[in-house]
This record gives C-alpha cells, structure tokens and sequence, in this order.
C-alpha cells in the first residue's frame, strides 16, 4: 500500500526518514516543500494530490488547527476525497477538537486513528516510540505493520478520545519532570556544586526518570537544539488545563509548569528544545 505523510518538522522528518528507510512506499507533504526535497521520495504539490495518490496517510502536526487546516484548506485532504483512506494521526491533539476529527472521517466515509506517540527526534529515527491509538478496530488492524515501523510498543485503547487523554496525562509528568530537573539544577549550581555532579547524583537518586536520561546530555552541553519543543510542551500543557476543567479536576503543578514554559516565548526560545527551560531559570 501507498503511503503518505503530512508534517516535516522535526519529528515528523524523522519518523518519514526511518519509514523510508524501512521500505514503506512513501510520498509526502508539507507546508514549506523543500523541508521534503532530501528525502529522496515524491513530494505532492497539495494535501488533496497527495490523498488521491496513496491508501493511508500519517499526520504529524504542531496542533489542532495545523489538522484541521490540513482537512479544510483548499487543497486539502476533503477536497482530495478520503473515502476508504485511512487517517493515522500521531499529532499531539485537544481532547475534544479530536473527537470532531473521528466525526469528519466518518462523515467522508473514511477511518480517522488518533495514534499521539510519546518520545523525541532521535527514538523516532529508530522506530522506537510508543504510539498510542483509538479508533476502529479493523482499520487499526489494517494499518499495524506500518505503526509497528513508527514505535515498538502499542497501546491500543480504542474509544475515541482516549488514546490522547492519554498523551495528555503522560505530557503532564514530561513537563513537570523537565521543569523539576531545571530547577534543581539551578539550584545545585547555586548552592556550590557542578553540574555533572549534580547530573550524576540525581540520575542515580530521586532524579532518575526518562527525562534526564534524555536530556542529560543537552543539559551538560547547553545544547538546546530542538528535539521536542518548548512551544510543543506548553501546547501540550495547555490542552491538559482544558481537559482537567472539563473533568472538574485540580491542575496545580501542570498549570505551574505551562506558564514557566511560557517565558520561553518572551525571550525568543520556544522553538529551543523545552530543557531550554534550565537556561532561563539559571538567568533569574
């Protein structure tokens, strides 16, 4: 089967790189056409091109708006036709801006997957995210081998809307996590100690976590090229306030660490990889 893929930022590009460099027969989209112009596969002039060209397409974009952009633009993936396509949509989407994605599809005659994936730039280039996904049954067994190739561990949890609650609640702890470590770090330095020592002690005490193994090394480095935004985390923080109101749920550390990833905006660093967060606590 033909696939597609929408959305070449810095994610999406690696998952398209790892699928081609599995076999998948890929063709691709993205807003600015030169981001696909090295991948060494066709890229489409228009979403519409690209959906009457493959079978399924894989989404992988910064929100809500950019999907439902990409389903109503002109050009865009209705006016294409999506009867019988398949949608797997790995974006990071708003609780209830996702349940309208899964109606749109439906109404189109066609399968929408919400398959948010938890990892980075560099697990994404190796296949080895963990994808989560809601969504009709049959479609989803349909299109299993090509999610196998996106992330080696796959939660099915097939009601609508849960795969990303999911994501949601998981972004909770990415961004409460980050924002703990910067600010012990901070903190350590201040208090006399280096940071690798600091590093070090955490990764083998209450520190040790996913996070700071991933970002330990950017840390050390004052490496903030991006592998996951802070513009993303704080997104991804604002869509979970939205969920905890609409569940009439407390967001305390949440919302706290939303509004920290906020000064990134004022200092022209939310493109910078969301452990940038350390910097500018360091420059309080």
């Amino acid at each position: 089967m033909k696939t597609g893929f929408i959305g070449l930022g810095h994610l999406g590009k690696a998952m398209a790189g790892h699928l081609i460099s599995e076999g998948v027969d890929l063709m691709v989209w993205n807003r600015t056409r030169s981001k696909g112009s090295d991948l060494g596969v066709p890229v489409a002039e228009t979403p519409a091109q690209l959906v009457q060209r493959v079978d399924r397409i894989v989404l992988n974009l910064f929100d809500s708006q950019a999907v439902k952009s990409i389903f109503f633009k002109k050009d865009g993936l209705i006016q294409g036709g999506l009867t019988d396509k398949i949608i797997i949509d790995t974006s990071t989407n708003h609780a209830e801006e996702v349940l309208f994605f899964h109606e749109i599809l439906k109404s189109q005659r066609g399968q929408y997957l919400e398959a948010p994936v938890l990892g980075s730039v560099l697990p994404a280039s190796r296949g080895e995210l963990t994808v989560l996904v809601s969504g009709d049954r049959t479609a989803y067994d349909g299109v299993l081998p090509l999610i196998q190739k996106i992330g080696h561990k796959i939660f099915f949890l097939e009601e609508p809307g849960r795969a990303t609650r999911m994501k949601l609640v998981n972004n909770h702890l990415l961004g409460t996590f980050m924002a703990a470590i910067a600010e012990a770090l901070v903190l350590g330095e201040g208090a006399g100690l280096s940071k690798k020592q600091i590093l070090d002690v955490l990764q083998e005490g209450a520190g040790q976590s996913l996070v700071l193994t991933a970002k330990r090394e950017k840390l050390l480095k004052n490496d903030f090229s991006p592998q996951f935004s802070a513009a993303l985390i704080h997104k991804d923080l604002h869509y979970l306030q939205d969920l905890a109101r609409s569940v009439k749920k407390p967001l305390f550390l949440g919302s706290l660490a939303k509004e920290l990833y906020g000064m990134t905006f004022n200092r022209d660093q939310d493109q910078a990889d969301f452990s940038v967060l350390y910097q500018i606590l360091k420059g309080l």
